[in-house]
C-alpha cells in the first residue's frame, strides 16, 4: 500500500515539474498532456528560434505570463519550439511562426486561435475575456483605480441599475472587443471619485486627453464606434505591436509621416503632425513611421520613397483598391498637413501614381519595357495587340516565367502587329489597371475599344501562342471576371524578399494558380489580423479565418518552407 502511494506521489511530482523560462512553460511532446492536465487554460506559442517575429514577441509574452502569475490567475502561457517538436507542430496545423493557440478547459482537440495584438496587455485582456465575463463588476474605488492604472485603455460603465437596457447594451459591446478590459459599477463612491453624476460610459487612457465620455444613444453600435474612435492615440507609431490596432480599426484612410526618430527636429515635426490630427479624429488615422528602421524599408519602397527623402508625408486609403496620395508641398507643418487632409476629405486630390523613367531602349529588345509614363500610349495603340506581364523583381514565379516570356517576344519581332511587353509593378502604377498578384498577364487587343483580357491559361509557350492566335479567346477572360481558385496554398521559399525586412527566412503566400499575392508577405494563416497584407479581398484562402483586409506591406509572420 505504501509503495503504491509512493508511486502515485512520484507520478504527481513528475507531472507538475514542467520547466519554465520567465514564467512561460516550456512545452514538449513528452509533457504537453501533463501540462494541460495541471493547467487547463494555456495559451501556447509555437515558434522557431530563427524567426524574427518570435524574437520580437518574447519580452511581451513573458511580461503577460508574469502579469497573470502575479495576479494568481490559473491561466498560463507556454511555448513550443516547433522546429524541434515537429510532431506536435504538425498535430496542431502549425504553418507559420509564431502560431498562437489557446487551449481552454484542458481540451486539446479544438484550440482557439489567438486573435489580438502582440503587447502584454492585449494578451492578458484577450485571455481574461476568453475565460471570464466580458464585463467585471467594480465595488471599490481601489478596484477602479487599479484597473485604470494597469491598462493602457480601460472602459467603465457607470450604471445605477445594473440590469438597465443601457447596461445591457454596454455588455453586448464589451463582448465584441477582446483587447480592452470592460467594467461596470453602480457604487456611489466610484461615481463620485471619477466625477460621474449620471449613467454613462467613460474610456480611460494613458495618452492624449486621458479620458473620453460617451455622449449619444446607448446602442451596441454607437458604443463600439465611440471606442474605436478614441482607443488609439491621435498619432500612433507603426510597429509590429501596434499594427493589429491600426489595421483592425474602422478608419481606412491613413496619413503617414515618414521621419527618422533620431532627427534633431523630430519632436517639432511630431508636434505639428499632432496639431493637424486633432481636426480629423475619427476620419483619418495619423501614423508616423521611423524611416531609419530596417523593417520599415519595405513600406518606404511601397510608397516610392528612399530614406534620404524623409521626412515625407503620404496618404493612403485601404478600401477595395488601395489608393495613394502625395502632397504638393514638402513642408511638414500643421497648416500644410491640414490643407492636404481637407482636400482629401473633399475629394479634390488626384491619386499619386509611381513611374520609372522611360528607358532609352525600351522597345529594342524582344520584350518591350513599359513604365507608367509610356504604358497608355503603347498598350492602347489601336494598331497593335499588346500582351503584358506585370511582375515583381523578387517574385520567384516571375523569374521562372522570364525565359518563356523572352522566347515569346522573339516569336513576335519588331514590326509585327503584336507586342510582348513587361512592367515592374512594384515601381510603376496604372490607374486603369489594378494588379493584385504576380505575375499578372493581360492582353490589350488592337482597336479603339480599350479592351482588356486577362490570361488564365497555362504559362507555356504553347499556351501563350494559342491564346494570341485565337485573339485572346483560348485561355482568356474579360478583365475582372477571372475565377479565383480556392485550395491549398503553395509556398515559394527560394525567392522570398528576406533582405527587405532584415529577417532571416520568409516566404511569399501563393495561391493554387501559382501567383504570389501582391505586396503581401507570408503570414500566420489563422491570425490574419496580425498580418500586413495587400491582396484582392475576393481571393479566398481556406486557411485564413476571418476577413482579409487591404493594408500596406510591412511586418508579418513567417511561414514554414
Amino acid at each position: 500500500m505504501f509503495k503504491l502511494f509512493l508511486l502515485c506521489a512520484l507520478a504527481v511530482a513528475v507531472r507538475s515539474e514542467v520547466p519554465e523560462e520567465d514564467d512561460v512553460l516550456v512545452l514538449k511532446k513528452s509533457n504537453f498532456e501533463e501540462a494541460l492536465q495541471a493547467h487547463p487554460n494555456i495559451l501556447v506559442e509555437f515558434y522557431a528560434p530563427w524567426c524574427g517575429h518570435c524574437k520580437a514577441l518574447v519580452p511581451e509574452y513573458a511580461k503577460a505570463a508574469g502579469m497573470l502569475k502575479a495576479e494568481g490567475s490559473a491561466i498560463r502561457l507556454g511555448k513550443v519550439d516547433a522546429t524541434e517538436e515537429t510532431e506536435l507542430a504538425q498535430e496542431y496545423g502549425v504553418r507559420g511562426y509564431p502560431t498562437i493557440k489557446f487551449f481552454k478547459g484542458g481540451d486539446k482537440e479544438a484550440p482557439k486561435e489567438y486573435s489580438a495584438g502582440r503587447q502584454a496587455d492585449d494578451i492578458v485582456n484577450w485571455l481574461k475575456k476568453r475565460t471570464g465575463p466580458a464585463v467585471t463588476s467594480l465595488t471599490e474605488v481601489t478596484e477602479a483605480e487599479a484597473m485604470i492604472a494597469n491598462n493602457e485603455v480601460a472602459i467603465i460603465g457607470f450604471f445605477k441599475e445594473a440590469e438597465s437596457e443601457d447596461a445591457k447594451a454596454f455588455e453586448r459591446a464589451a463582448e465584441s472587443i477582446d483587447e480592452i478590459p470592460f467594467a461596470v459599477t453602480s457604487d456611489e463612491a466610484i461615481f463620485s471619485k471619477f466625477e460621474v453624476s449620471k449613467d454613462g460610459i467613460v474610456l480611460f487612457k494613458k495618452f492624449d486627453e486621458g479620458r473620453n465620455t460617451f455622449d449619444g444613444e446607448m446602442t451596441k453600435e454607437n458604443i463600439l464606434a465611440f471606442i474605436k474612435t478614441n482607443q488609439l492615440p491621435l498619432v500612433i507609431e507603426f510597429t509590429e505591436q501596434t499594427a493589429p490596432k491600426i489595421f483592425g480599426g474602422e478608419i481606412k484612410s491613413h496619413i503617414l509621416m515618414f521621419v527618422p526618430k533620431t532627427a534633431a527636429d523630430f519632436e517639432d515635426k511630431m508636434t505639428e503632425f499632432k496639431k493637424a490630427a486633432e481636426g480629423f479624429k475619427g476620419k483619418i488615422l495619423f501614423i508616423f513611421i521611423d524611416s531609419e528602421v530596417e523593417d520599415n524599408q519595405r513600406i518606404l519602397e511601397f510608397f516610392g520613397l528612399k530614406k534620404e527623402e524623409c521626412p515625407a508625408i503620404r496618404l493612403i486609403t485601404l478600401e477595395d483598391e488601395m489608393t495613394k496620395f502625395k502632397p504638393d508641398s514638402e513642408l511638414i507643418n500643421a497648416e500644410s498637413i491640414t490643407a492636404f487632409c481637407t482636400r482629401f476629405t473633399e475629394g479634390k486630390l488626384r491619386p499619386h501614381l509611381m513611374s520609372q523613367d522611360i528607358p532609352e531602349d525600351w522597345n529594342k529588345t524582344p520584350v518591350s519595357v513599359l513604365v507608367g509614363k509610356n504604358f497608355e500610349e503603347v498598350v492602347f495603340d489601336p494598331t497593335k495587340n499588346v500582351f503584358v506581364e506585370f511582375y515583381a523583381p523578387w517574385c520567384g514565379h516571375c523569374k521562372q516565367l522570364a525565359p518563356i516570356w523572352d522566347q515569346l517576344g522573339e516569336k513576335y519581332p519588331e514590326g509585327s502587329d503584336t507586342i510582348i511587353a513587361k512592367m515592374d509593378s512594384t515601381a510603376n502604377e496604372i490607374e486603369s489597371v489594378k494588379v493584385h498578384s504576380f505575375p499578372t498577364l493581360k492582353y490589350f487587343p488592337a482597336g479603339d475599344e480599350r479592351k482588356v483580357i486577362d490570361y488564365n491559361g497555362e504559362r507555356t509557350m504553347e499556351g501563350f501562342t494559342k491564346f494570341l492566335e485565337s485573339g485572346g479567346k483560348d485561355g482568356g477572360a474579360p478583365a475582372g471576371e477571372e475565377e479565383e481558385e480556392e485550395g491549398d496554398l503553395d509556398l515559394d521559399v527560394s525567392e522570398s524578399p528576406a533582405s527587405m525586412f532584415g529577417v532571416g527566412r520568409r516566404c511569399w503566400l501563393t495561391g493554387t494558380d501559382g501567383r504570389s499575392s501582391h505586396s503581401s508577405h507570408g503570414s500566420e494563416f489563422q491570425n490574419i489580423r496580425n498580418c500586413i497584407i495587400a491582396i484582392k479581398p475576393s481571393y479566398k484562402y481556406p486557411e485564413l479565418d476571418g476577413p482579409i483586409v487591404n493594408v500596406y506591406p510591412a511586418h508579418c509572420g513567417e511561414l514554414i518552407g
